[in-house]
């Protein structure tokens, strides 16, 4: 059986992998993408919504695709507002901080669709989809995968791009570590009664998590990380209900809620791999790693993958491997520190909030609010979540 040969073969068309083949759209790298469904619009608002940090935007402004977003639907974050579960309070301002935003909240859907157009139309990348893949098998020279109609295609690099149960970590035997927080992240979009003016509130609560991102508009999208008997009984609740808990969870801030979306959600872990690499392949996005979603940071880590790998690539002469251990192994390295940190902070935040050791509750408080009144350690902090250095 003929075996079609690429450069780069990215499994999963997901935001991180269609990221990766954007940025490597001028280059001379013959690409093919696997995906078994192309992304497509919601009728109304998307219930998936990601903070997208500055870094990221420059990013996605960089290969071509932020001007495409639909301006009308995405919002900026100019500060947060986040709270102890004792009276204390912490507030990040993008004006003290001395950048334009701390984020902007929009749509999963959004972003996939117009990543999605714009690599129908690049030249150099053959998209295969509907696809599914069956068979990996990783030789000297390339890597070859079957798909499940038996069509068989080769690259010098195999990017794994396809989710946090991903089917290339899985066929190659790349061991993750997985610890369940046994909660769910709950979210739903809301109209709300008073104007958001871009500010992202969070609330340490004794039943978890609970953020407020502004969307367009006078609209609110919630993520309400919480223990999943919490999280099923915040499902089962009637619109009126959960519009009520909600906005009472917020101290009635933005007044009163009409949902907008149906709530959902999603079990939480956190996932560790010790590697990210092996020969002719690499993982990037949720296939690479996995981490509680209070920081909002899971896509821009995602993006930040897709910066460095396809940065890696581009600068990577043509004589040589695109599939080497020598070039893969930068790729990790690159990429460790960052991701070992937001994990161990998001981690270290949840179990700091979530145990009720004596005096702990007091000590957490007191330092958030002695952190609130030291602006330069602030800005620090601000300028680290942002991506700014």
């Amino acid at each position: 059986m003929q075996v079609t040969e690429f450069d780069i073969l990215i499994v999963g068309g997901g935001l991180a992998g269609l990221s990766l083949a954007w940025a490597l759209g001028d280059t001379r790298c013959k690409i093919a993408l696997v995906e078994r469904s192309p992304p497509r619009p919601t009728p109304d608002w998307d219930v998936r919504m990601y903070a997208v940090s500055p870094a990221n935007a420059d990013f996605l402004q960089a290969i071509g695709a932020w001007k495409h977003m639909a301006s009308d639907r995405i919002a900026p974050v100019h500060s947060m507002r986040v709270f102890g579960d004792g009276g204390a309070q912490l507030d990040f301002s993008a004006y003290e901080a001395g950048v334009g935003e701390l984020g902007w909240i929009i749509e999963s859907s959004l972003m996939a669709c117009e990543l999605w157009e714009g690599v129908r139309r690049q030249g150099n990348l053959t998209l295969l989809c509907p696809a599914t893949p069956q068979a990996l098998q990783v030789t000297r020279g390339a890597a070859v995968l079957t798909l499940t109609d038996n069509t068989k295609v080769s690259a010098k690099l195999v990017v794994g791009a396809d989710g946090r149960d991903s089917w290339v970590r899985a066929a190659l035997g790349l061991r993750a570590i997985s610890t369940p927080y046994g909660e769910m992240g709950v979210v739903a979009n809301f109209e709300c009664q008073h104007l958001h003016r871009g500010i992202a509130r969070q609330w340490f609560r004794p039943d978890g998590v609970l953020a407020w991102l502004p969307m367009a508009g006078n609209r609110v999208s919630i993520v309400w990380s919480t223990p999943d008997e919490n999280a099923r009984e915040l499902l089962a609740l009637s619109a009126e209900e959960l519009c009520a808990r909600v906005a009472a969870a917020g101290s009635g801030e933005l007044g009163t809620f009409r949902l907008l979306t149906p709530a959902a959600a999603f079990p939480l872990r956190l996932t560790y791999l010790p590697q990210i690499v092996a020969p002719r392949v690499a993982l990037l996005g949720d296939a690479a790693h996995g981490i509680h979603p209070l920081s909002g940071h899971g896509i821009n880590l995602g993006y930040q993958d897709a910066k460095a790998l396809a940065a890696l690539l581009a600068a990577t002469p043509d004589w040589q491997d695109l599939g080497s251990e020598r070039l893969l192994g930068r790729y990790q390295r690159e990429r460790r520190e960052e991701t070992l940190s937001m994990q161990a902070a998001t981690h270290a935040l949840h179990h700091l909030f979530r145990k009720d050791f004596p005096g702990l509750k007091p000590l957490r408080n007191f330092g958030m609010n002695l952190t609130n009144r030291l602006p330069l350690l602030k800005s620090f902090l601000v300028r680290y979540a942002i991506g700014d250095f």
